[in-house]
């Protein structure tokens, strides 16, 4: 069980709770935790901690995968011991807050579908870090805590690269998505798709209509309106070729060229046509 500060700050942030279609009252868990130093989160979890071996995205190319044995528990695991069984409500997602401003809100139902580990450790080594190719980023820090996803027994998941995979997490929460900001009136049949390509691709880094991360906090969809897709594309793309030194990622290159192109297409639709806020 959570210790007693922790029970505290559980409470203090537990239950918003919201009028229902039905004339009943639905409460929707928002609550948040910061993460345990790492000897604090083992003697919670009470059992020893596990090496999970992965297809480590930030290392690989679709020519050469590179595995790396990481040491940490099942994110179920840790979840039903930080926040008990209400974390797995329908249409909740579990945000995943780094030290950098990266935001990674991913729906629960993932965490049924596929296995996510929440690791501190690679096994071996001395520094828990990794070359991160992709953003032309060296021997970047993933403490305090890793989520890593099983991509070995679930091979379709390598196409996704580093979606999903926030390292330096500080602080897990779980709430209800935000889909007044990412789907406003009139949008949600056509593009639920798109959003949450946006969502899951765009949004841990940038935001839309202040609803995202805080890493790079441009509002797309003021951004993508000056853009014209031919831009866009290659921007999303082949970001390199514009900017050499870029930390920004180009959408994964493990994926089918094809879904590549499509997905950007997607993506550029969507922000082209969502509506920009008033301040």
């Amino acid at each position: 069980m959570p210790t007693r500060s922790l029970s505290i700050a559980v409470v203090l942030r537990r239950m918003a709770c919201l009028a229902w279609l039905a004339g009943a009252w639905a409460c929707v868990p928002a609550f948040a935790l910061d993460l345990p130093a790492q000897a604090e989160l083992q003697q919670r979890m009470g059992t020893k901690a596990a090496t999970v071996t992965v297809v480590e995205p930030h290392l690989s190319t679709k020519a050469k995968p590179v595995r790396v044995d990481y040491v940490g528990y099942p994110a179920t695991q840790v979840l039903d011991k930080l926040f008990g069984a209400e974390w797995k409500g329908k249409g909740l997602e579990i945000e995943f807050r780094a030290l950098d401003g990266y935001v990674s809100r991913i729906p629960v139902e993932r965490f049924g579908q596929y296995r996510a580990h929440l690791v501190f450790e690679r096994k071996g080594q001395r520094e828990f870090e990794v070359n991160n190719i992709l953003q032309n980023e060296k021997r970047v820090p993933l403490g305090p805590y890793y989520l890593v996803w099983d991509n070995i027994r679930s091979p379709e998941l390598i196409a996704e690269g580093g979606s999903y995979w926030p390292y330096q997490i500080k602080q897990i929460s779980v709430s209800s998505s935000r889909l007044s900001a990412l789907l406003p009136a009139g949008m949600g049949q056509r593009y639920s798709e798109h959003a949450a390509l946006a969502q899951k691709l765009c949004l841990n880094c940038h935001q839309l209509n202040g609803y995202g991360g805080e890493k790079m906090p441009i509002n797309l969809a003021a951004r993508v309106k000056e853009m014209d897709e031919a831009a866009f594309m290659a921007w999303v793309l082949t970001p390199r070729k514009l900017k050499p030194d870029t930390t920004m990622p180009a959408l994964s290159e493990t994926m089918p060229e094809g879904q590549r192109q499509a997905t950007a297409k997607k993506l550029y639709a969507y922000l082209k046509a969502v509506p920009v806020a008033a301040k």
